[in-house]
């Protein structure tokens, strides 16, 4: 039996329940006084989580671009900011450093920012967390955009003006999900929220769209015309305030380990939602017994190219 679908499946599983595990993150403020993290007491601890190794990047590795391993267990080297302003984008909470991607989603971004203002009537996107200069885990938030591949678009606006550091900081997006989680805030939702997730879905590079199952109800109720972009907006645990956009692997990377494509059809049927309006999943009881934490990924367990992007010199800027 070849084990690596097995293993693709094991690192969904895991993204899906890590995500689910720091939903309530998404929002968490960040701070204006930014401080650095204190000097790790044995770096060279095997033990150590990846996290705390990686997470005390502030800048990329002086390589050429290059990502290693999958969405949810790898890193990648030469990654490329997004600039924090543009014309029709800000980028928030600066505080997490988490503005960096791979090169084609910088692009990416530019382009739906780009095309916002005509096919939604929004003045810009606002952008979430993307990757750490050198990706790999992270502290808080996420089991995935380890690799460059993956970036958050808030489900707000661009004001029309340039938000302060202490906004980027401490503005929360808005909620879009009722408070029975069987779907939308009719009060918050718009067909212009629909525009803006069709815009992105309808890029050929990506690949899938994470939102919350309410939303995916809407888009499927509510989408006219051409349809074929719903397929690739799955629905996700979390995501009721942002969606989530993730990437092919670029061409030429060959040590990117791929997701598998999307089924086809739009995934608006019955069958297709039903497991996530079930009230178990919907209302999940604790469990009776508080399960022990698990230890957090080694750099042991990302792939070995790994260590040469964590030792690697800083990129200039």
């Amino acid at each position: 039996m070849n084990p690596r679908p097995i293993l693709f499946l094991l690192l969904l599983l895991l993204s899906a329940v890590l995500t689910s595990a720091t939903a309530a993150l998404a929002q968490d403020k960040g701070s204006v006084e930014l401080k650095p993290l204190p000097p790790l007491a044995n770096p060279n601890d095997p033990k150590l989580g990846a996290k705390e190794l990686f997470g005390r990047k502030v800048l990329p590795a002086a390589l050429p671009t290059r990502v290693v391993g999958f969405y949810a267990k790898g890193c990648i080297a030469g990654a490329e900011a997004l600039p924090i302003n543009g014309e029709t984008w800000q980028v928030m909470r600066l505080s997490r450093n988490r503005n960096w991607a791979h090169p084609d989603m910088v692009a990416l971004l530019k382009r739906v920012a780009a095309k916002v203002p005509k096919e939604a009537g929004w003045p810009g996107i606002l952008v979430g967390d993307m990757s750490q200069p050198r990706g790999g885990p992270m502290i808080t938030g996420h089991a995935s955009h380890q690799v460059g591949l993956d970036a958050d678009i808030w489900l707000t606006p661009m004001p029309n003006r340039q938000l302060s550091r202490n906004e980027r900081e401490e503005m929360s997006a808005v909620m879009m999900v009722r408070s029975d989680r069987l779907d939308i805030d009719p009060q918050a939702w718009t067909p212009r929220h629909l525009a803006v997730i069709r815009a992105a879905a309808q890029e050929p590079r990506v690949q899938r769209i994470f939102v919350n199952a309410a939303i995916k109800k809407a888009l499927c109720r509510e989408a006219k015309g051409d349809r074929g972009w719903l397929a690739k907006v799955r629905p996700m645990y979390g995501h009721d305030y942002h969606f989530h956009i993730r990437i092919r692997c670029p061409a030429g990377s060959g040590e990117c380990e791929s997701q598998p494509e999307p089924s086809e059809g739009e995934g608006c049927s019955a069958s297709d939602l039903a497991y996530w309006f079930k009230d178990s999943v919907l209302h999940p009881k604790p469990p009776k017994v508080p399960p022990k934490p698990k230890p957090p990924m080694t750099l042991a367990q990302l792939p070995a190219a790994c260590r040469q992007v964590l030792a690697a010199p800083d990129a200039k800027q």
